[in-house]
């Protein structure tokens, strides 16, 4: 599978900062060897809007991690968001017999070829595959496979999970990536990656939601059988309570996000009502006093609300019956009290999670070290697989490319003009047809979660 010693690279865009990871992996033990992070500047609630300023960002995090390593880094693992993401399953089946009909020997070739039917997918032409992640093959009606190299068959199927999202984030993430001169290894769904490391074994196998409280939105994803099953997302996060703060005790936003971190409350019932602290107002020269309890109101009433409007989602497809609870991680979960409010809105139990690596013992962290964790632990089936859907997205972008050139006018030779004469001017392309709009919604009812 792996070398005894190879380099990982994770990078994480988020909305308020971009992190990047550098991780060797040594006789089956990944040490962190570097790390960058640095403000997110171009984003707005997880969306790349601006591509030079990502980039300058990426480069920024990118030279603080090779500087702490020491080394050049030049491929990265990168984590998509859960933004419109659509997970459906996917199968394909064909036949691996020699000509005479008779079975022959399972080749890596063949695996390559039941992954590409798997792939035939009518898809809205805003969308686009992210990953394919496999779950069994079955050869000759014999399933629960994970490796069918080397067996011998007839006819052999492939069954796993798609998960596509729109082609404006997957395209806008690779530029900036590659415009800061780094290669994408790897692309993975971000909330797959912080499972790996967020949620232990038992609780990817019988159930737990894992809640990603992100600053520019927050992201709740439902896993079972090791597998995610559902993803929800609200745009709002810890930006939000820091504007909060800024707008009640009118104060700039640096000073609203230096309180929310010193002295603020997920449950203002746990603040003090006796110790405050000065706030520098706008406008006035002489600071305010405020209670911890105060500040904390501001916050847990934001925090109330994005919990609430989890809990509805939640609900509806039964997910909290899951026995794994719900796990918090992400920058706002380093909050003192964030678990408390979220066990009396959810009525489960709730615990978050804090790396345990060294200098990263924050929740900020979580997703970018899942990402390596996540690149560590890919077997090589899941690999071929990778690499398949990798082909048939460049053959895809090809053909594309071609068709585009076929479309163009075909251009006769230009005649010069005769005296007082005037060339025609060439027609301009039409558009025809209006763009079908793509209503999405997530896919949140499953008939059968828990099977």
């Amino acid at each position: 599978m792996m070398n005894n010693s190879d380099i990982f690279v994770g990078l994480d865009i988020g909305t308020t900062s971009i992190k990047v990871i550098i991780a060797e992996f040594v006789k089956n033990q990944l040490n962190i060897i570097g790390y960058g992070n640095t403000g997110s500047v171009g984003l707005n609630r997880g969306v790349i809007v601006d591509i030079d300023q990502v980039v300058a960002s990426i480069k920024d995090a990118v030279k603080q991690a090779e500087q702490r390593a020491n080394i050049d880094i030049s491929d990265v693992t990168v984590g998509i968001p859960a933004n419109m993401l659509q997970i459906e399953q996917c199968r394909g089946m064909i036949a691996v017999s020699e000509e005479d009909g008779s079975a022959k020997e399972i080749t890596e070739d063949d695996v390559r070829k039941v992954t590409q039917a798997a792939l035939v997918q009518s898809l809205p032409p805003e969308r686009s595959v992210i990953d394919v992640v496999p779950d069994e093959f079955t050869v000759d009606g014999f399933d629960g496979i994970k490796d069918p190299r080397g067996m011998v068959g007839v006819r052999m199927e492939m069954q796993g999970v798609m998960y596509t999202g729109p082609k404006t984030i997957l395209h806008n993430t690779k530029k900036c990536v590659e415009r800061a001169g780094l290669t994408v290894s790897d692309i993975v769904v971000a909330p797959i990656a912080l499972s790996q490391v967020a949620l232990n074994d038992g609780e990817q196998d019988f159930g737990a939601i894992v809640v990603d409280l992100g600053g520019g939105k927050t992201t709740a994803a439902v896993v079972h059988d090791h597998k995610l099953k559902y993803t929800y997302l609200d745009q709002e996060g810890g930006d939000y309570v820091t504007r909060d703060i800024s707008v009640v005790l009118n104060t700039s936003i640096e000073n609203a996000e230096m309180l929310k971190r010193n002295y603020g409350y997920a449950m203002s019932s746990l603040a003090s009502e006796e110790e405050s602290f000065p706030v520098q107002v706008v406008g006035r020269q002489e600071s305010e006093k405020v209670t911890e309890q105060y500040l904390s109101e501001i916050i847990e009433a934001r925090l109330r609300q994005i919990f609430e409007k989890l809990a509805t989602a939640l609900e509806q497809i039964n997910a909290f019956q899951l026995p794994g609870g719900v796990v918090l991680t992400g920058g706002m979960a380093a909050l003192p009290g964030i678990a408390e409010l979220a066990e009396e809105i959810f009525q489960v139990q709730v615990r978050v999670y804090i790396p345990q690596e060294i200098n990263l013992r924050i929740p900020s962290f979580t997703q970018v070290i899942g990402l390596v964790e996540y690149a560590t632990k890919q077997s090589e089936i899941d690999l071929i697989v990778k690499q398949t859907l990798g082909s048939a997205k460049a053959k895809r972008q090809n053909l594309d490319n071609q068709q585009k050139g076929n479309s163009r006018p075909e251009q006769k030779p230009v005649k010069k003009p005769k005296k007082n004469n005037h060339a025609d001017e060439p027609k301009k392309n039409q558009t025809s047809g209006e763009e079908n709009g793509f209503g999405y919604k997530f896919k949140h009812m499953f008939d059968n979660f828990f099977d």
